[in-house]
């Protein structure tokens, strides 16, 4: 994608028209020159929010005050989000938050951000504003801090975690020494920040596409001790990245952890989605390459196809055997017993704990037989089955 690609979008013409000093700021330019998707389009304009509010509004945009105090308005254009900041710089940092206050220097601006191939700017007409070699630092798979690295960390510690997102993604190389030695000096300044914010930073540190790596170098320096206590073993996370395995954060979260699942998950207050994944991942059984047919179908009436073929991964499933075993789970329809408890009742029970006995134990024989046997063939055994 070229510069006249990413300002050719339809959804943003709209918005450089209403505000013609915007530029598009950080992460689109950033991926743009490294050749990846543009996923989020950030915009930055010299102009105060409520002037910014205004002029989207009057263009006809649908506009959100998402974070007004702190100069961010998102814009809504033929359906899609484009969030727009005020240019600011720092009057006060706590290690967490920032007390900001606008400005109109573009590099002011871009000098409080955190790393120099973050710290782009590309205007409407096309042209790269660069004022820490940024563009250098990406091709080279630098990830190095605007200024003084030390204080960039001191101004937000979540800056740390950054780090290590943006090195899995970009890095190449040894790591910038300047950045090791703030990383190092400010680790247990991760203990103040929110536990959300540290789950937000690791999950996208964990879906890259290779974070091997940066995990290692985490381990190297203590922070990935400090943001998982419960314990981690990068090994074991490298061992599924070198295996093919998808590069989903939970699956990979579920490999690097040697702790208690359920510990880390209400420490870092996961969703209850997250939570409920992460336990049954690392917990029941997985299929084998050997497995029979009625065995794959004994597995499927308990568990998803997902999940098993998730934990194909976790045990170490690598291989054309491993393969033909995944491709199988996904061909394979999952079986469903075919009796309920009105069945029971239909022969005459009484409405009671003892259908459900005897609905499990018919349930029994079904998974014995391979989960193969019909309603028909099922209803026999009801019939015969004590209730």
């Amino acid at each position: 994608m070229t510069a006249a690609d990413l300002l050719a979008d339809p959804a943003l013409a709209p918005i450089l028209a209403a505000l013609p000093n915007a530029r598009l700021v950080g992460g689109p330019v950033r991926d743009m020159l490294a050749g990846l998707p543009v996923a989020d389009m950030d915009l930055a304009t010299p102009e105060p929010p409520e002037i910014t509010l205004a002029a989207l509004e009057g263009a006809g945009l649908r506009v959100v005050p998402t974070g007004i105090a702190h100069g961010t308005v998102t814009a809504i254009s033929h359906g899609k989000p484009f969030e727009i900041t005020t240019l600011r710089r720092d009057i006060e940092t706590d290690g967490r938050h920032a007390t900001v206050a606008w400005t109109d220097d573009w590099q002011q601006d871009a000098a409080r951000r955190d790393f120099t191939i973050n710290a782009m700017s590309l205007d409407q007409a096309g042209q790269l504003h660069d004022y820490f070699g940024g563009r250098d630092d990406l091709a080279a798979g630098r990830v190095r801090f605007v200024g003084d690295a030390a204080a960039r960390v001191a101004e937000d510690y979540l800056r740390i975690l950054r780090f290590f997102r943006f090195w899995a993604r970009f890095g190449a190389g040894a790591p910038d020494p300047q950045a090791i030695a703030a990383i190092t000096a400010g680790v247990d300044g991760l203990e103040i920040l929110s536990v959300e914010r540290v789950w937000q930073e690791l999950k996208r540190i964990l879906a890259a596409p290779n974070p091997t790596e940066a995990v290692r170098l985490m381990a190297s320096l203590g922070v990935l001790q400090t943001v998982l206590p419960e314990g981690a073993d990068p090994k074991r996370l490298a061992s599924l990245v070198a295996a093919g395995a998808p590069p989903d954060p939970l699956l990979r979260l579920a490999a690097l952890l040697t702790g208690d699942e359920a510990s880390v998950a209400v420490r870092m207050k996961f969703s209850m989605a997250e939570q409920t994944r992460l336990a049954t991942l690392r917990h029941g059984p997985a299929p084998l390459p050997g497995d029979s047919d009625d065995a794959l179908r004994r597995l499927l009436a308990e568990e998803d196809s997902g999940v098993l073929a998730d934990r194909t991964w976790l045990a170490g499933g690598a291989g054309p055997n491993w393969d033909a075993l995944r491709a199988r789970l996904a061909a394979a329809p999952r079986p469903v017993f075919p009796l309920e408890g009105r069945d029971a009742l239909a022969l005459g029970a009484t409405p009671g704990p003892a259908v459900g006995a005897a609905l499990r134990r018919v349930r029994d024989w079904w998974l014995a037989q391979g989960c193969t046997a019909d309603r028909s063939a099922c209803l026999e055994m009801l019939r015969a089955a004590p209730i």
